[in-house]
């Protein structure tokens, strides 16, 4: 981990953010996501648990899933489920995972890929790793972010995008102590692949043991770092973070984030997932695998769900009995 790396040195560089010109962000909170099991049984760290709806608007949830490795046999994934309302991210750092939905959208991803699929009006999908991943077992490691639809986009038709590793946005610190990757979004001038209705920004961020990041960051969006691996600190002021820990920062223009010198062994630098977004500021009804605007909602996606209005699962590959509404995935 991770799978997409560069030599920083020959990469575009992120120019140091003005302190005259550029308000700090201060942090907010840091948080320690509890463990749970998802789908199938895959383990996973509920990042956002704890944490305020008002401070995470525009996203919803997100797990980290795994770190673990898996004897032959073990590796689970999700049964075929609906979704409606929003868009799920899914992030592969270590490992492969297919998906397929009711669409027509699929594929696999594997090391630094990126699926990104939009439920809009109503969607099922199916997520689980291929059949010779659960034969040999393996490494599996990745994130699911729920990103929200605003009330006008609710019921957008679906669509996939299928964002390939090696097209992410690759920049460095100015002082080349930090890789960037830019998923979605735009920093200082670069944008990443991914398009998105809500206007947010995605990054995984590599920082060296000792390195000191200080990242210019669209003022009109919330700040959220997220701690894949290692040890460091966040805010000007140091604060101690480490692995499954969530930072909110509050208002300004640049975020900091410093790596402690000596680091874990197994995690040799610290590995950061950032992301903001613009607060869509509605309300927010979510049950299961939708979320609404409204109760009246989120009862008519159920109606619509079990009438077999939210797709049809593909008659070619059954792996699943089109069964209950499960909680998330």
């Amino acid at each position: 981990m991770p799978a997409v790396t560069a030599d920083t040195l020959t990469l575009p560089r992120v120019a140091v953010p003005d302190p005259e010109h550029a308000a700090e962000r201060p942090v907010r909170s840091v948080t320690t996501a509890p463990t749970g099991v998802e789908g199938e049984g895959f383990p996973v760290r509920r990042a956002f648990a704890g944490v305020s709806a008002s401070a995470l608007d525009p996203f919803i949830h997100m797990d980290q899933m795994g770190e673990v490795e898996y004897a032959p046999g073990e590796p689970k994934g999700t049964p075929w489920h609906p979704h409606r309302g929003f868009e799920t991210v899914t992030y592969m750092i270590d490992g492969i995972f297919e998906h397929q939905d009711s669409n027509g959208g699929g594929g696999v991803i594997t090391n630094g890929d990126t699926q990104w699929m939009t439920a809009g009006g109503g969607i099922l999908h199916i997520e689980r790793p291929p059949e010779h991943l659960v034969a040999s077992g393996g490494l599996f490691h990745g994130i699911q972010l729920w990103v929200n639809l605003p009330r006008a986009n609710k019921f957008a038709p679906p669509r996939y995008q299928d964002i390939r590793g090696k097209q992410a946005t690759l920049l460095s610190s100015d002082d080349g102590g930090t890789l960037l990757r830019v998923i979605a979004g735009e920093v200082d001038g670069h944008t990443g692949p991914g398009s998105t209705f809500t206007p947010i920004t995605l990054v995984h961020a590599t920082l060296s043991p000792g390195a000191r990041l200080r990242l210019p960051w669209n003022p009109g969006y919330n700040a959220l770092a997220y701690i894949l691996a290692g040890n460091g600190g966040v805010g000007d002021e140091r604060r101690p973070i480490h692995k499954g820990q969530l930072a909110v920062f509050g208002p300004g223009d640049v975020l900091t984030l410093n790596a402690d010198t000596a680091q874990p062994s197994a995690e040799p630098n610290l590995e950061v997932l950032l992301l903001g977004g613009r607060p869509i500021r509605e309300p927010v009804v979510h049950y299961g695998p939708f979320v609404m605007n409204t109760k009246a909602e989120i009862i008519q996606a159920m109606e619509d769900y079990r009438a077999g209005r939210l797709g049809v699962i593909p008659a070619e590959r059954l792996p699943h009995a089109h069964g209950d509404l499960p909680a998330d995935g």
